[in-house]
């Protein structure tokens, strides 16, 4: 008898948090109902990465996908560019309040038109899970770093639950942006992946970390209005919202740091002994270092 109260009980909580709560437009929406298929995807994707993945690489030679990375980052960009647009055109350009947007809950035209795109941004956060696997099978270990890790598996739950509970509003503010920095990302990745005689374009990599920053710093402060505004959405989101955009920006600002400034004094100090060692033979010498095989720092490096 205990044992049912007690599962009836667990049955009720569940239906409760994942039936009762859920937004009734996208709940039944595929991988939306439950959390449970979201979190075998990232748990299958963790064991490859970390586990079998490496296991399977560790006698074969890495495989090069340049036109399959070409063509992946290519629909990256285009889906990218739909999100960045249905976001603006669908309400931040038109009726939003950049204060305080409250989720449209009605069957409407607009307020549909936000549900989707924000079940599209889930599915592409899903999608983008593949950057890793191609790390995996061209032994780019060195790129699965904690920060790319922690950002592939977070930013799936986090637009899982804002499909399922706050499919648009106030939330949307942070996947606009980020859908705006991954069409540069992503268009810059398209670029290095199709071989070395692209390669003296790609000069502003270090731009795009600087763009992944400043999308942070607008997440906490756009997210920080709802501390003093109220719309009615959910006040509460900010205790995760906030505190994410501050870790994030410490890990990009953290790769910053080690990838862009200290191998910047490393080339100074590098020409400069060049110079003088170049002054005592009674010649300079120009050493001019475009750093062309190191072409993605934080995601995909392509093969030439």
């Amino acid at each position: 008898m205990e044992v049912q109260n007690s599962t009836s009980g667990i049955g009720r909580y569940w239906d409760f948090l994942f039936i009762e709560l859920a937004d009734p437009r996208t709940n039944d929406w595929p991988l939306i109902k439950s959390p449970m298929p979201g979190l075998t995807i990232i748990g299958l994707y963790l064991y490859f990465i970390n586990s079998w993945g490496p296991r399977f690489m560790k006698d074969r030679k890495p495989f090069q996908f340049k036109n399959t990375l070409i063509v992946y980052n290519f629909l990256q960009v285009l889906v990218s560019v739909y999100l960045f647009t249905e976001g603006m055109n669908g309400g931040w350009l038109r009726h939003y309040s950049w204060r305080c947007q409250p989720v449209d809950t009605s069957t409407t035209t607009f307020g549909m038109r936000e549900a989707r795109g924000c079940y599209v941004y889930f599915i592409a956060k899903l999608t983008e899970l593949l950057d890793t696997v191609f790390f995996v099978l061209r032994k780019k270990d060195n790129q699965v770093s904690f920060l790319h890790l922690y950002h592939h598996t977070v930013m799936p739950m986090i637009s899982w639950g804002c499909t399922k509970y706050f499919p648009g509003g106030h939330g949307t503010f942070i996947g606009v942006i980020n859908s705006f920095v991954h069409i540069v990302m992503y268009f810059y990745y398209m670029l290095a992946a199709m071989g070395p005689e692209f390669q003296k374009y790609l000069w502003w990599k270090h731009w795009i970390t600087n763009l992944q920053m400043i999308q942070f710093g607008m997440a906490f402060l756009h997210s920080a209005q709802l501390l003093y505004t109220d719309c009615g959405y959910p006040r509460w989101s900010v205790c995760f919202t906030m505190p994410n955009a501050i870790f994030f920006y410490m890990l990009f600002n953290d790769f910053y740091k080690k990838s862009y400034k200290k191998k910047g004094k490393a080339g100074k100090a590098n020409a400069n002994g060049k110079i003088q060692n170049s002054k005592s033979n009674g010649h300079i010498t120009h050493d001019i270092n475009h750093n062309v095989t190191d072409t993605k720092p934080s995601e995909n490096k392509k093969e030439n």
